[in-house]
């Protein structure tokens, strides 16, 4: 895609939704934390009815880590792999207190020690909380940046890195949110809505005008 195309796609994704932000519920970059842990391999909105009640309850990193594991399991245990994010969570509240005196930290790679933090999690705290250019490439943002032509990379590492050169600057601070919610509502994996897509004039997709019924293996 050209450098031309990839600006016109992104002020089309920027007047349809001018300030996009995640879909995960939280008050502090530690509540935010905490959900993109629980959000691997789940839903935002199952992830948010849990944390309704967690975050009324336990909302610092002291209050969570005094529920422990054995407390912690109920309010989480309708989350995919909820046993081993309760450890993971715990741990990561004892670090941060232990490390950090209950802050979230700033810096990649003080954010990737945490247990259960990787580099998707981390991009996404460094992105929403603390308002960084950076890009987590996730299962929706990876197929829109490999169907679209933005990226052709052949793992989410390469293509993080192909957006962030692709992405013209005045973007790249949300461009995270606007390829995540495309991905999740428009270009979905199994039944992408091409004909209502603000950008399908743009995308290089060769199954975008017909045979959308290839899409599931894509």
């Amino acid at each position: 895609m050209s450098g031309v195309q990839c600006h016109e796609l992104f002020s089309r994704l920027r007047s349809a939704n001018p300030q996009p932000t995640t879909e995960l519920s939280y008050d502090t970059p530690f509540q935010l934390l905490i959900a993109v842990i629980l959000s691997a391999q789940a839903t935002d909105k199952s992830v948010n009815l849990a944390t309704r009640q967690l975050f009324a309850d336990a909302p610092t990193p002291q209050a969570m880590l005094a529920l422990g594991e054995s407390g912690l399991l109920p309010y989480i245990d309708r989350i995919g792999l909820y046993r081993n994010k309760a450890r993971h969570v715990v741990a990561t509240c004892r670090q941060l207190l232990e490390r950090h005196d209950g802050e979230v930290p700033r810096s990649r790679a003080e954010l990737e020690a945490l247990p259960g933090v990787g580099r998707k999690t981390a991009n996404v705290v460094l992105n929403t909380a603390f308002g960084e250019a950076t890009i987590a490439v996730d299962t929706h943002i990876f197929r829109v940046a490999k169907r679209s032509g933005l990226a052709a990379g052949t793992t989410p590492l390469a293509v993080e890195r192909e957006l962030l050169q692709a992405v013209p600057e005045e973007f790249r601070k949300s461009a995270h949110h606007w390829l995540l919610l495309h991905g999740r509502y428009v270009c979905k994996a199994r039944q992408p809505a091409c004909p209502s897509c603000l950008i399908a004039d743009l995308c290089a997709w060769p199954e975008k005008v017909g045979g959308l019924t290839e899409a599931a293996s894509q």
